[in-house]
């Protein structure tokens, strides 16, 4: 199937979210399985901007989700992530993260899902905050980026900009809760599945709505209206 004649998805996560990096998994597995039919944009969401840009400590609550983000989607987490729950200093700053993820996928020859997994598991595995210019640099040479070009991108304004405008692009969309992922229709985006959805769960439910609805341009690709932050 042509590129054109691709149902066109959109991914809203954000990459503090130990939701969304439980389903991972399940979406990387849906994407490759249905790669011949499907388009894939990923938008970061701000789960944790303005007033919640605070360090982990003010979140007791994220060490029993980590819990129960593995018994319900069996990924695991790293010691790095559990020294920094224990340290508690790091900052979530998901506007960071964000336009991390732009100087990754700004470089040519990234994957979508590539990168988001490699910020990923920056965070959920090493414990590294998504704040640091060297978690990036790292992440481009572990996926054979140039690094200088990576980190100069983190540190413009740019990102930020493209970040902002994701997150209310996603607000626009009512998108209130992650992971979410979206199909675009031409009656609106239509959500698939949740956080513990499985690929195959998630096959059966784009088969169900392609028999019902067709598809459009994501949004992710259309212009996005100035809005104040």
């Amino acid at each position: 199937m042509s590129a054109v004649g691709r149902a066109s998805l959109t991914y809203a996560f954000d990459a503090y979210c130990a939701w969304c990096y439980g389903f991972g998994p399940a979406l990387r597995a849906f994407a490759e399985e249905n790669a011949h039919r499907i388009r894939l944009g990923v938008v970061p969401a701000g789960l944790y901007t303005g007033p919640r840009t605070l360090p982990v400590s003010a979140y007791p609550a994220l060490p029993a989700e980590r819990g129960t983000v593995t018994r319900l989607t069996g990924v695991t987490f790293g010691t790095g992530y559990d020294r920094a729950l224990a340290q508690g200093t790091t900052v979530l700053d998901s506007t960071a993260a964000a336009a991390g993820l732009a100087a990754l996928r700004a470089q040519p020859g990234v994957g979508a899902l590539d990168a988001v997994e490699a910020v990923q598991r920056a965070w959920f595995v090493d414990g590294r905050g998504l704040s640091d210019p060297e978690v990036y640099r790292d992440i481009a040479d572990e996926l054979g980026l140039d690094a200088d070009a990576v980190t100069t991108a983190y540190g413009a304004t740019a990102g930020r900009v493209k970040a902002r405008a994701g997150f209310r692009a996603l607000r626009r969309l009512r998108v209130l809760s992650y992971p979410t992922l979206l199909l675009d229709t031409a009656h609106g985006a239509d959500q698939m599945g949740g956080a513990a959805s499985t690929a195959a769960s998630l096959t059966a439910a784009l088969d169900q709505r392609l028999t019902a609805t067709v598809p459009q341009a994501p949004f992710h690709d259309l212009p996005l209206r100035g809005e104040p932050s």
